[in-house]
């Protein structure tokens, strides 16, 4: 008896090593700030090798390729824009958590940008550049869609206020942050529109995405456009949570509220992602990042996906966007899912007929 155990546990570690495996990539986030190894400021992250590997893999499920966004990133360079930060226990004690009734019947296939086809922000794919700022991004761009989804407001927010004015309680500017906080910023401070604080200036990409040294900007409060004024432009959320990692309830926020801002470990095969339903692959953990997440669906395959925004411009991925396997949690991406609503505070209306404004 004890030899023919003996011999299937032979057999099933033997053929454990030989079947081709999809390696299940699951956190807690990484610190932002993985140590640069050595060769890591020489050694380009776009790899052939990488490339090979998942395109001869049987169970990839997605293409790899060359991307041109990352064609003159080193894996140091990589591994900097990969800014979220483990969030400290103590600041997640009174995030409330949203779930949602099983009652909600929920579509196969969502796409935020076809529900909600007038709020032009949901589709645009942003440039965060060589700074550490994804976990800023993902709050802006989320919380600009939602006031087009809830109050019909087409405007850009302010990465830059953000970024620069958060401070400490966020994190460390470009050297990464916390996304749950972000959120509590817009609560407490609101953000200013984009106009007012534009993440790049008019000469295209001087600051801060592109200097060599990254450094985070400077918070003035100050509108770059005369006669705007850094009070008036300030736009709030009404609160700041969490939502359970239940894929049920994830699905339910984005279908009734608008997109969400999610965190997931990155490895080094996740730069050279092309197209279909990403899973891990090969290659080592990068760091942590924030990107929007849009809507669902399942691959012709029959692999249920995560519809996502990536801000690495349109050279990377498919046009910008990324698909990620659904319900098994790949790299984290179900349990750091947090959101806020918009707020009507700060906001002047018109009311048609009447010469006032109203603060509302």
């Amino acid at each position: 008896m004890g030899g023919t155990l003996q011999q299937l546990l032979l057999l099933f570690f033997f053929l454990s090593a030989v079947a081709p495996q999809v390696v299940r990539a699951v956190k807690p986030i990484p610190n932002s700030n993985l140590g640069v190894e050595e060769g890591d400021n020489s050694i380009g992250i776009i790899q052939k090798d990488i490339i090979e590997t998942v395109n001869k893999h049987p169970n990839a499920g997605w293409t790899a390729a060359q991307n041109p966004y990352f064609a003159n990133y080193t894996i140091a360079q990589f591994k900097h824009i990969l800014g979220v930060k483990p969030t400290p226990q103590d600041a997640l004690t009174d995030v409330p958590s949203k779930t949602y009734s099983r009652s909600l019947k929920l579509p196969k296939e969502f796409d935020a940008r076809s529900k909600w086809s007038h709020c032009s922000t949901i589709g645009n794919i942003l440039d965060q550049g060589h700074c550490g700022s994804c976990w800023a991004f993902g709050a802006v761009e989320c919380l600009q869609d939602r006031f087009c989804i809830h109050m019909n407001m087409n405007i850009s927010l302010s990465v830059n206020d953000l970024l620069a004015c958060c401070g400490f309680m966020c994190g460390d500017g470009c050297n990464g942050g916390y996304p749950i906080m972000a959120w509590r910023y817009f609560v407490q401070n609101g953000v200013v529109t984009d106009e007012c604080d534009p993440y790049f200036d008019q000469v295209g990409c001087n600051h801060p995405g592109c200097e060599p040294a990254y450094p985070t900007p400077v918070c003035e409060k100050k509108c770059k456009v005369q006669n705007q004024v850094w009070d008036e432009k300030k736009h709030f959320s009404v609160n700041a949570y969490s939502i359970n990692s239940d894929p049920d309830d994830i699905m339910s926020e984005v279908y009734i509220n608008g997109p969400v801002e999610v965190a997931f470990t990155v490895y080094e095969d996740f730069a050279h992602y092309k197209s279909g339903v990403y899973k891990h692959i090969t290659g080592g953990i990068m760091g942590g990042h924030a990107v929007k997440l849009i809507g669902w669906g399942t691959s012709d395959a029959g692999e249920d996906y995560w519809l996502l925004a990536n801000q690495w411009n349109r050279g990377w991925g498919d046009d910008g966007y990324f698909k990620i396997i659904r319900g098994v949690n790949e790299c984290g991406i179900e349990e750091d899912v947090v959101a806020g609503m918009p707020s009507t505070k700060n906001m002047v209306r018109n009311y048609g007929g009447s010469s006032g404004t109203a603060v509302v």
